[in-house]
């Protein structure tokens, strides 16, 4: 799969249900983390990507091809996710903080059990960061997003997303060191 966009091609011209199938097996367990770093509640997180899908499923937009087909649906999931934070703002209801799910599986070796323990602390740090710097630190260092996909996720210019992500790296360094943690070990 070329970054999904064969897949919705196929999807979105010829009707192919087995290209969305495709992109959902692909992108839907990246999105909902990136989702759940911007809106606090996995489980929300869940529901916002099956909308992303739903609405990709049904109203078939188009692509207008200004970047990658990955960088398109999270900005699509990212619109999804502002709209719901903003009518639960208008509602005033607070999302209810859910902790970011690991798996609580003992493991088996040490290693395992300390790398476990820094994702654990690094995730801790990251939600004691603002939305912002938690959405621009998840789209470089855990998607892999370039910082010119990035500004177009975020829709902000990429000097904008390299100085946020520089300011988001000093905040979560701050955090971790609050809690003890080396920076530089992680």
């Amino acid at each position: 799969m070329d970054n999904g966009e064969s897949s919705y091609r196929r999807f979105r011209i010829d009707g192919d249900e087995q290209g969305l199938v495709e992109i959902i097996k692909e992108y839907k367990d990246g999105l909902i983390f990136y989702l759940n770093s911007f809106v606090g509640n996995l489980s929300v997180a869940e529901e916002l990507c099956e909308d992303t899908f739903v609405l990709i499923g049904t109203k078939k937009p188009k692509d207008k091809g200004k970047g990658s087909f990955k960088t398109w649906l999270y900005t699509i999931g990212r619109n999804i996710a502002v709209d719901y934070l903003r009518k639960q703002k208008r509602k005033n209801e607070t999302p209810i903080e859910t902790v970011f799910g690991l798996s609580d599986d003992e493991q088996a070796f040490e290693d395992e059990f300390i790398k476990e323990e820094r994702n654990k602390t690094l995730y801790s740090a990251m939600k004691k960061l603002k939305a912002e710097y938690r959405q621009v630190l998840w789209l470089i260092y855990f998607e892999n997003f370039s910082n010119k996909e990035v500004s177009a996720v975020m829709k902000k210019s990429v000097h904008a997303v390299e100085t946020l992500a520089y300011r988001a790296r000093i905040a979560l360094k701050n955090e971790l060191e609050k809690e003890g943690f080396n920076y530089e070990e992680l």
